[in-house]
């Protein structure tokens, strides 16, 4: 088989005109001449950190979506299945992928459960990481995100990290807004990139301590405008992800967006193709090739070097998509899950109080950082209740491993005028998480999401819609097309009883998050990111 166009040669600053002949899916030789077509052949993209669950798909079927947009491979990191089912989900992660061409790299997830402030499903300690560490399917320790773990020699943390050095395998970080002498220890312990950079100071700090800092922009966090100017100086050190990417956004684009956004913004193209294929690759060893002779052939045909629009996506020499069709097939599997809790009644997410103010999250749009602001308490026969005037609405994180007792809070910028929505995807654990404007419209939602063990939701006055996710709670059994027009259609419904955040559902599975500072909920209260410890909703 025989590619003709525009030779992309990243290392050598080239492009040529040439042939690239491939055999038995290797690149055997790769010729300057003279051809008529006039577009462009580069290696494949790779997503350097991503969590596939987060799109809602499994695997297999991210794959049929991600070629579209010219990746061959991705760095994923199976956090949100490891922390509903432990080895299991990871295993699940690893077995369908390989039922594809396309190239998952998946990690060892580093904290399961996130942390000890909140209820997961599953555990895996440092004899798992060890046992994991192991298998050759695992290419890299995944994000550290328990960071004050590392910094004051917390003994778990530090076998996990030894295990991953014993193996000679990569440590992803997890660590926004770590600087100074923090930072420097948390280097210091072996962890080599960081993707949770929200400013260009702390970006340039951490390339400077030498990490290499992944440029984030997904379907919530995005920081590519504050972290692309250092781009064009430190591009040997950067990669691109997304992090966590929605069906719908998926559908529109992937890696390739971000390199027509920072070549718009005048970086060489180079640069940005050193960042977008060249560098993952590198740093993670990854079995992906990059246009040499004698690499396999995992490249993609692009329109321009301005939009990159994909044409054609090549994996180990096989034609996984081809103008506009994917030719990945699509994969049987097994539905795995966890959720054991019994529907709620409405005065489960009563709050008895008589404060005047109480603690407020408020949830930045875009953003994974949220600030605590004080506002003041809204109270009906005695319950705290949320006020849509004043955009202060009642939240709730609802343990699905466990009958428990929900937890609850307030949080500003979600703009609900009418209903609830729901989700089971509530990062790290996956609790339900859900905001709304009365305790009857939460329940109704929350109630939802449990018969249907596990989807994302919204409720209106006159309507209910959900989107089933019966794998693990947090991923769909159906193809990529069908999940992003649900999806699509909820996020509408979000947006037309009243939220103006640009991913409502994105934004309020991160509400639980309690690694991210600075107010978050989980299922067992309101916790303080910044000093890691519980608060008080009352003030």
């Amino acid at each position: 088989m025989k590619l003709k166009g525009n030779i992309v040669d990243i290392p050598n600053r080239k492009i040529y005109k040439g042939e690239i002949t491939i055999e038995n899916g290797k690149i055997k030789s790769i010729e300057e001449k003279h051809c008529e077509e006039n577009h462009y052949i580069l290696p494949g993209f790779v997503d350097a950190h991503i969590h596939i669950e987060s799109s809602m798909l499994v695997p297999s079927e991210f794959a049929k979506i991600a070629v579209k947009h010219g990746t061959v491979s991705t760095v994923s990191d199976p956090h949100e299945i490891a922390n509903v089912l432990g080895v299991k989900g990871v295993e699940f992660m690893i077995n369908n992928g390989k039922q594809t061409p396309f190239k998952f790299n998946f990690g060892a997830p580093s904290c399961v459960p996130a942390t000890s402030f909140e209820s997961a499903g599953a555990v895996i300690d440092s004899d798992d990481i060890k046992t994991l560490m192991a298998n050759p399917d695992i290419k890299y320790l995944a994000e550290m995100m328990n960071y004050p773990g590392v910094i004051y020699d917390d003994g778990e943390v530090l076998k996990k990290l030894e295990w991953t050095k014993y193996y000679n395998k990569p440590i992803d970080g997890h660590a926004p807004g770590l600087r100074g002498d923090d930072l420097t220890k948390y280097i210091s312990a072996g962890i080599s990139t960081d993707h949770e950079c929200f400013t260009y100071e702390e970006g340039l700090e951490k390339l400077q301590k030498g990490m290499k800092v992944i440029i984030r922009e997904g379907s919530a966090a995005k920081n590519f405008e504050a972290l692309i100017r250092l781009l064009d100086e430190h591009y040997e050190n950067m990669m691109f992800c997304s992090d966590d990417k929605h069906p719908d956004d998926l559908l529109l684009g992937h890696i390739n967006q971000l390199c027509a956004r920072a070549v718009a913004k005048g970086i060489d193209v180079f640069k940005v193709l050193q960042a977008a294929c060249v560098n993952p690759v590198k740093h993670y060893n990854l079995d992906v090739g990059l246009l040499n002779v004698g690499d396999v052939a995992d490249c993609v045909i692009v329109e321009d070097l301005k939009n990159f629009k994909t044409i054609q996506t090549y994996i180990d020499g096989e034609l996984v998509y081809n103008n506009g069709i994917s030719i990945i097939k699509h994969v049987e599997f097994e539905n795995l899950n966890n959720f054991n809790t019994d529907k709620k009644q409405v005065s489960d997410f009563r709050f008895e109080s008589n404060a005047k103010q109480i603690r407020v999250i408020e949830c930045l749009d875009g953003e994974l950082v949220t600030n605590e602001i004080i506002e003041s308490a809204t109270i009906q026969n005695g319950n705290l209740v949320s006020n849509t005037e004043t955009d202060i609405l009642k939240m709730v994180v609802v343990n699905r491993y466990q009958n428990d007792k929900p937890a609850i809070a307030f949080i500003k910028n979600f703009g609900l005028k009418e209903g609830a929505i729901a989700s089971s995807v509530g990062h790290d654990s996956h609790n339900i998480i859900a905001v709304g404007v009365s305790d009857e419209a939460i329940c109704k939602a929350v109630n939802l999401l449990i018969e249907n063990e596990g989807g994302i939701c919204a409720i209106s006055d006159i309507e209910e819609k959900v989107v089933a996710l019966p794998v693990a709670g947090i991923m769909s059994d159906q193809n990529a097309e069908t999940i992003g027009k649900q999806y699509s259609e909820l996020d509408n419904m979000a947006k037309v009883l009243g939220s103006k955040l640009h991913a409502p559902y994105m934004s309020l599975s991160f509400m639980g998050l309690l690694v991210i500072p600075s107010l978050k909920l989980s299922d067992k209260g309101l916790f303080n990111g910044s000093d890691f410890k519980f608060t008080s909703l009352e003030v």
